[in-house]
């Protein structure tokens, strides 16, 4: 008899490998697919490093309530793994005073009695002289962020998915799902029965989604990762400068930066947003603009960094219109989970979205109030 199982998740990044994860830990049999050879640098979880912070503002508390957690189970799966997945910089957020980017972000966390500290346009300048913002520049501290090693996390929620007793297939492509009370997962390799199945599909979503009858408003975006040389070495290096997130203005002008860590000497800085890309078709695409705003802001803001990238990579954000993302049961067929759109910021917080689509898929009462992460927040006057 051909084995069924408990659940098959799609989407070995790092949503799916977390909620995998979940599931085994949860005696659930479970298959995890991946389209393409792991390790891969064509969806969103690749690299080796993402930001892990607590505050957010206030249209991100929901988030900011769940990094609590999600600190403890990053250091759950490090300590499991025996491999370092997190080292502390602090975070710095800079943005113009009074604007609500730089009032959100102390007023979530004081709301969640979470430590920072305020800086004047003064104290930014006597504690960090490398920067050069506008006098109006305010800053706040959040001294518990700092970087995630993204590609080792990934391959620990593998590892530890795989030691549990879980089966993991890389290579095979999804070419067709037959839902049902068991769903039938069709790949180039052969075919799965589960009782569940979970959608991690990245960008893919705005593909696959669509032809399970559900329409989102979902965009794959290409953000550019570029890293710059310091003119001066150590200036901007992970012993003594923090995490950055800076926002003047609108999040048009959201950007993030995290001290020199994978490549010596080079500070990774990055523009938020990006062209609307097809993830099949990623590099068929001008983002030229990107880097020519990106550079200028370098040039304006790090006077101590040389205003053209060394090394130009590259990532692909699934956006939604809120920034929110999408947790929910398929509309009508509820034995098939999504989880999409995480907008860029969701790294972070895997192990908690793990948990939840894992929650979702054993009928379990949510741990959060899921109801920012619902599908139907896009289909208010209808069913879908």
């Amino acid at each position: 008899m051909e084995q069924v199982y408990d659940a098959i998740v799609v989407g070995a990044g790092i949503m799916g490998c977390s909620t995998a994860y979940h599931l085994v830990k949860n005696n659930q049999r479970t298959l995890l697919l991946e389209q393409f050879p792991l390790p891969h640098t064509r969806g969103s979880s690749h690299g080796q490093s993402r930001i892990i912070r607590r505050a957010y503002g206030t249209e991100g508390d929901h988030f900011t309530e769940m990094m609590p957690e999600a600190y403890k189970l990053w250091n759950t799966l490090q300590r499991d793994s025996g491999t370092p997945l997190f080292r502390r910089t602090g975070i710095l957020f800079c943005g113009t005073e009074g604007e609500p980017f730089m009032t959100d972000v102390p007023k979530s966390l004081r709301k969640h009695s979470m430590s920072f500290t305020s800086l004047d346009s003064s104290a930014l300048r006597e504690k960090y002289p490398m920067l050069r913002y506008p006098s109006d520049t305010v800053a706040v501290e959040d001294q518990s962020g700092g970087i995630l090693f993204s590609d080792k996390s990934l391959a620990a929620f593998q590892k530890e998915f795989v030691k549990n007793g879980g089966t993991l297939r890389d290579n095979e492509p999804v070419v067709d799902v037959l839902p049902g009370d068991i769903v039938i997962v069709k790949t180039n390799n052969g075919s799965y029965r589960g009782r569940n199945l979970v959608l991690t599909v990245g960008p893919w979503a705005t593909k696959v989604l669509p032809t399970l009858g559900v329409q989102l408003p979902l965009k794959a975006v290409r953000v550019g990762v570029f890293y710059w040389k310091e003119k001066i070495p150590g200036t901007y290096g992970v012993d003594n400068f923090p995490v950055i997130i800076q926002e003047f203005g609108s999040r048009h002008n959201h950007y993030y930066g995290i001290p020199c860590h994978e490549y010596p000497g080079l500070f990774k800085f990055c523009y938020h947003l990006g062209p609307e890309v097809d993830p099949d078709n990623r590099d068929d695409v001008d983002e030229s603009w990107v880097l020519k705003k990106t550079s200028a802001c370098v040039e304006n803001n790090f006077p101590l960094l040389e205003p053209v990238p060394a090394i130009v990579e590259s990532c692909i954000y699934t956006v939604t219109p809120d920034h929110n993302c999408i947790l929910d049961r398929h509309p009508t067929m509820r034995n098939i989970v999504i989880g999409a759109g995480f907008s860029g910021h969701g790294f972070k917080l895997a192990p908690v979205v793990g948990k939840l689509l894992c929650e979702l898929v054993m009928n379990r009462k949510p741990s959060y109030d899921m109801s920012p992460f619902r599908i139907d927040r896009f289909h208010k006057s209808s069913k879908l």
